[in-house]
């Protein structure tokens, strides 16, 4: 079976090559940058491709009848592509979970202590020239309300605990591993001085702060989302934001990735943005790559 790596960034290379065995199948890997729509021409005639977070749309995977597999770098596919479609088709998509917890944890607690200081604001207000010492928002003794107590959750808990935080959280189901106090999502909005998205994106997920969940966030609250842009509403945030009903909203991941130069997140100063990068951390992408060469070896074996 033909293996590729279909989008190999610069980041990744080195990475990559560090982790690779002996005794590990054979897997092309492309570096070079190409267009959604140039999707066929670098996966035809492969079997099972490896996705470092690039669309795959079914009618472009079509074209490539011979794909059995996918093989995603982390957790999130259906923000990429449409995981029922591609398996009513014949392909498989495989997702790699637990391999960097601790990393998407630790960029949460940095967004949200760069959103309680205004942090990002003061760094492009000094480099301007321009020096305001901006008031910010104590988190110790504050309240963190996580929403969604998977493996990353669980560890922004551990974090924000750590920190003096009072912590609660939502989850859609309750098993064992979960040591923090759960409540009713509307109660978690109405109590948590900051808000931190930690779900999984899926069709019961989508959109899951709606419009009128948004609404019953506390006012002045911080929200954080480093799991998917879609989880929330994205017009209502923004609202939200203009009124000053949110404070302040440290993201990483956005409805279009990468976000639009002239998206209105980009205009506005109580917004800290970031690259869709929690997870990108040396310790993390090594796990990561080994564990997808590891389904690669299992698949063809």
């Amino acid at each position: 079976m033909k293996t590729i790596f279909m989008d190999c960034n610069d980041q990744l290379a080195p990475v990559w090559e560090s982790v690779l065995r002996p005794d590990d199948p054979k897997i092309d890997v492309n570096r070079k940058a190409f267009a959604k729509d140039d999707l066929p021409s670098v996966i035809r005639g492969y079997d099972i491709a490896i996705d470092d977070h690039s669309y795959m749309p079914t009618p472009l995977v079509a074209q490539c009848p011979e794909l059995k597999h996918i093989v995603f770098l982390g957790t999130g596919p259906a923000s990429y592509m449409n995981v029922q479609e591609l398996e009513a088709r014949g392909t498989k998509v495989h997702i790699i979970k637990g391999y960097g917890d601790t990393a998407v944890a630790e960029h949460t607690i940095a967004l949200m202590w760069a959103a309680a200081r205004d942090l990002a604001r003061m760094d492009r207000e000094v480099r301007r020239g321009v020096w305001t010492s901006h008031g910010g928002m104590q988190l110790t003794g504050k309240t963190l309300g996580i929403i969604g107590l998977g493996g990353i959750g669980r560890e922004v808990a551990r974090m924000g605990a750590g920190l003096g935080m009072k912590v609660i959280g939502w989850n859609r189901t309750k098993h064992p591993e979960i040591k923090v106090p759960l409540v009713e999502i509307d109660d978690l909005l109405a109590q948590s001085d900051v808000v931190s998205m930690n779900l999984t994106l899926g069709d019961e997920t989508r959109g899951f702060l709606s419009p009128e969940r948004i609404a019953k966030i506390k006012k002045g609250a911080i929200y954080v989302n480093t799991a998917r842009g879609a989880l929330a509403d994205e017009q209502a945030l923004i609202d939200a934001l203009k009124s000053g009903h949110i404070r302040h909203a440290g993201l990483d991941v956005y409805h279009q990735e990468p976000l639009p130069a002239d998206h209105p997140f980009t205009k506005m100063e109580n917004v800290t943005l970031a690259a869709h990068a929690a997870f990108r951390t040396l310790e993390a992408s090594q796990t990561l790559l080994r564990r997808a060469i590891d389904i690669v070896k299992r698949i063809t074996a």
